[in-house]
């Protein structure tokens, strides 16, 4: 039997046997390449769930994956045994939302990854030919799996909308913070980037990936803008304090867009602070339709997205993985599993 990494609930991962359930119309069974470890995926972790989606039963998580597909597909011009990325989100085609182009706020979605849709820390998943992504030629399996956080990033710089020239903090220089930054850079708007993260290994990160300036907390971006702050945050943060950090760091008719999930699911915000600077908000939820644009970006050479991938483990070493993000264990960034060895 196949074997996966399960969340027992909070605090507790364990590598065990695993028969992967074809359910919810699973038409074409993948051998997962690579996984990547998620912010979210860490919140199932530490918390047991995600608002509702909590975990009531052992539960493989991952969402951020690639692997090479069972069978043919002739529609995609695939063939079994060929290397895809796969888009864990499969709205219901029907609502409003998804009929706008927003499945990613689908309230029927089924989420890949997300309880109780069983996710692909696992050797093998099934899923959807619908939610198979053709990719060119020579992509590694790191490559793949990293679509799916960077199609994040992208989406929130869709809501974002930079303006060029203008100035910009970034809070949180985890994987979603480092891409966002990836994709500023890559739009060639000349942003003047200030980042922000209590951990120095990232803050360091962060400015090779271009931040002018990296400080600890969104409050000291203030003391580098000569008090004035800047005209657009975006939040990737795990923190209770992120929103807050964001009022902080921004200026008077600003815009923030926060694309992180705070630990507890709950915000600490100061109401003042925010009502005084007539601020537009926008909260991101995971990813519209740009998995094209993700490829392409990585396909032209303009976003590396391998080098912010500090750790490549196999399967069994996933739940010391959890445990060392978890503790915030110095270096690490992103990890990558691959669950049936590294290609």
């Amino acid at each position: 039997m196949a074997s996966a990494l399960f969340i027992h609930g909070a605090h507790d991962a364990r590598i065990g046997p695993h028969a992967p359930q074809r359910g919810l119309g699973g038409d074409v069974l993948i051998d997962v390449a690579a996984v990547g470890l998620c912010g979210s995926d860490l919140h199932y972790y530490k918390d047991g769930g995600i608002g509702a989606a909590t975990i009531r039963e052992p539960f493989v998580p991952g969402h951020e994956f690639c692997g090479a597909v069972s069978r043919d597909l002739d529609d995609l011009g695939l063939r079994a045994g060929d290397l895809v990325a796969v888009d864990p989100n499969h709205g219901c085609g029907e609502c409003e939302f998804c009929l706008a182009g927003h499945a990613n706020l689908c309230p029927r979605v089924e989420f890949t990854g997300a309880p109780p849709f069983q996710g692909a820390m696992a050797e093998q998943v099934w899923v959807r030919a619908s939610q198979v992504v053709k990719i060119p030629k020579g992509f590694t399996p790191l490559q793949a799996a990293m679509l799916e956080p960077l199609g994040v990033a992208i989406h929130a710089v869709d809501l974002a909308k930079p303006r060029a020239g203008e100035r910009i903090a970034v809070l949180g220089c985890g994987p979603i913070g480092l891409l966002v930054m990836k994709v500023l850079k890559a739009s060639s708007g000349q942003h003047e980037i200030i980042a922000a993260d209590p951990l120095e290994h990232r803050r360091a990160m962060a400015l090779r990936e271009g931040a002018g300036d990296a400080v600890e907390s969104g409050r000291q971006v203030q003391d580098v803008t000569d008090r004035e702050g800047c005209s657009l945050v975006i939040e990737a943060t795990n923190s209770p304090d992120g929103f807050r950090d964001a009022v902080l760091a921004s200026k008077i008719g600003g815009r923030i867009v926060l694309a992180g999930i705070p630990d507890g699911d709950t915000y600490t915000l100061p109401a003042a602070d925010a009502r005084r600077r007539g601020l537009k908000i926008k909260f991101a939820r995971r990813m519209g339709d740009v998995y094209g644009r993700a490829i392409d970006l990585v396909d032209r050479g303009l976003v590396d997205v391998t080098d912010i991938v500090t750790n490549e483990i196999g399967l069994g070493a996933g739940p010391e993985a959890f445990r060392d993000h978890a503790a915030n264990a110095p270096g690490l960034v992103k990890t990558m599993i691959y669950p049936n060895g590294k290609i």
